[in-house]
């Protein structure tokens, strides 16, 4: 849902309230109205009613920022703060972010438009904004202390520029990086080419990755982590919660990838291949794009990929670093694979009744466990399908490709039910005779004897 302050904004030639006075040279305009949010469910798009026409994207679990026209300029209030984000159901953590939220509100607009993007500070230390891969002027360009002085607390910086060219990029703080940043502080900027008939798309959907460390139990994450993230998240969201991406059957579809975690991350999407159609530089030739199942994302860097969804399903999308598909992972846990635990069960038992030895096996029995968790902590593998548990967290979520979705629909439509015969099934018949080598070493074929 929209609240009243999205639907003022959402027009782009409707007032927003007035409600300060910006200092400098905007001093007589005022600020405009900040939206917020304090949902985590994906929000619908917002379609322009003047200028330039242009498919607006969806980010999941997120919302675009509304804005005001004043005398030809696009102007956008971004709020920074702490805020509350609900991770997943049963999980909230203390970030810092923008307008309600981490990740921000994704900024839209348009090739050629002149933007002025008020910013207004209320952490409790001096921020800045840095636009990720745009073309701007130096005194722009949001480094703290080589750009401009940083923002003070309580004080409203503005930030004006033409956007002089299309393609998705960021916006992140380049003051106190390291712990704004692994505090939530970053969002998306989607600049729309000026020419509608450009790459077209019925479906857009923008994925900002991002990490944390926050030990089970706790809310605020550990700022000095460098590598042993324990949660993996889109747009501040961890799977089984993370919203699928609902399409009709038939819609060209694209999916735009940006990376501001510490390590790279192969995205992979399962029932197709893709075209790789822009990157941070801009957009790739049409000629030029490439075919891929998986895309790797730099650190710092953005893809994106186009498809046209013809086959209908449910399809999975995840990171295929497969610690990155779990949650609240615990790094020094010992394996036990092959481990004959009886007898030291017993003995735990003693001390502890309701011990339950588990990884003897694989860590796969611990999905469908309702063990009792800290608070403000939900399991490392999470989630159930229509067969069963998922055994995923973090990274993943569902490409759910229908026939009849209308236009403006991205509500889930329920798990997907394969026709008879597409499915895989248990075999009772008499199975091929195995073949199996006695040894582990390599043979050699039999070379064909020389002519002569």
């Amino acid at each position: 849902m929209m609240n009243r302050r999205q639907l003022l904004g959402a027009s782009a030639g409707a007032a927003a309230l007035i409600s300060t006075k910006a200092a400098g040279q905007t001093s007589n305009m005022g600020l405009p109205e900040a939206a917020m949010m304090d949902t985590a469910a994906t929000q619908a798009p917002v379609r322009p009613t003047t200028g330039p026409d242009y498919n607006p994207v969806v980010t999941l679990n997120g919302w675009t920022l509304p804005f005001r026209m004043n005398n030809g300029v696009k102007e956008f209030h971004l709020v920074a703060e702490p805020v509350e984000r609900e991770m997943a159901e049963g999980m909230t953590a203390y970030l810092w972010g923008y307008n309600g939220q981490s990740t921000g509100p994704t900024i839209e607009a348009v090739e050629g438009d002149r933007v002025r993007i008020f910013v207004t500070n209320k952490l409790p230390e001096h921020t800045s904004v840095h636009w990720h891969g745009m073309i701007l002027p130096s005194g722009m360009d949001g480094v703290s202390g080589l750009s401009h002085p940083g923002i003070p607390p309580g004080k409203t910086y503005v930030y004006e520029f033409d956007l002089i060219k299309s393609g998705t990029f960021m916006y992140h703080p380049h003051a106190d990086e390291m712990v704004q940043m692994a505090m939530g502080m970053m969002g998306m900027f989607v600049v729309h080419p000026k020419d509608p008939t450009f790459r077209p798309v019925d479906r857009d959907f923008l994925i900002m990755l991002n990490a944390f460390d926050i030990d089970p139990g706790t809310y605020v994450p550990r700022i000095m982590e460098m590598t042993d993230f324990n949660l993996w998240t889109w747009n501040s969201r961890i799977f089984p919660d993370i919203d699928p991406l609902v399409v009709n059957q038939g819609d060209k579809v694209r999916v735009r990838v940006g990376n501001l975690t510490m390590t790279n991350h192969p995205i992979h999407m399962h029932g197709y291949d893709f075209k790789v159609s822009c990157t941070d530089g801009g957009w790739v030739p049409e000629a030029a794009q490439w075919p891929e199942v998986s895309i790797d994302i730099p650190v710092g860097a953005m893809r994106a990929y186009d498809f046209v969804a013809d086959h209908v399903g449910d399809w999975a999308i995840h990171c295929h670093k497969s610690h990155h598909t779990m949650n609240a992972m615990g790094h020094d846990v010992p394996t036990f694979i092959g481990v004959d635990k009886r007898q030291a069960t017993a003995k735990i038992r003693q001390v502890q009744p309701e011990y339950m030895p588990m990884g003897t096996a694989g860590m796969a029995d611990m999905a469908e466990m309702a063990m009792p968790l800290p608070d403000n902590t939900i399991p490392m593998m999470a989630g159930w399908g229509p067969h069963g548990p998922l055994e995923m967290g973090g990274m993943f979520s569902v490409v759910k490709v229908r026939p009849g979705i209308a236009a403006d629909d991205y509500s889930d439509p329920g798990w997907y039910e394969n026709p008879p015969g597409t499915q895989a099934w248990e075999w009772t018949g008499e199975l091929p005779e195995l073949t199996r080598r006695d040894d582990a070493r390599t043979l050699l074929t039999d070379r064909p004897k020389s002519a002569g």
